[in-house]
């Protein structure tokens, strides 16, 4: 199994990302409010898990998202910045549980929990490629 002893429950990571007409629930699918989509939150909460702990991973290992349970329960309107924080909540062999919540600098917008688990990139790369293969 990977070691994941340089990481540490409480840590943190960030993300952010400037509500532009690119991020809008109107351009990406989510709705026809010109607001921040809800997709778009999910993304900044996943980037700032990676942001947590991607650099304390051994070599050759990665964290991929498996699990999201999130509320977005404000509206941002385009101009103003969305930052989302995810801090290590727990670590359950390579499974990884962070709490993230997201602000746009007026007040939080989203909440939620988001689990990734650790894997061997040499491993699942080999096992996405064997999926790729044509099916007879």
């Amino acid at each position: 199994m990977a070691d994941l002893s340089k990481l540490h429950i409480g840590s943190t990571g960030s993300a952010s990302a400037l509500v532009n007409e690119q991020r809008l629930a109107t351009a990406v699918g989510s709705g026809d409010a010109p607001v921040f989509a809800s997709p778009m939150l999910i993304a900044l909460m996943e980037a700032a898990a990676v942001d947590c702990v991607e650099a304390h991973l051994p070599d050759g290992h990665q964290s991929l998202g498996m699990h999201l349970d999130v509320t977005h329960s404000s509206p941002t309107p385009i101009g103003l910045t969305v930052t989302a924080t995810a801090t290590l909540a727990s670590i359950d062999g390579r499974k990884l549980t962070f709490k993230v919540v997201a602000n746009d600098g007026i007040e939080q917008i989203g909440s939620g929990q988001h689990t990734r688990v650790v894997v061997d990139t040499a491993r699942f790369m080999a096992r996405l490629a064997a999926k790729s293969l044509p099916r007879q």
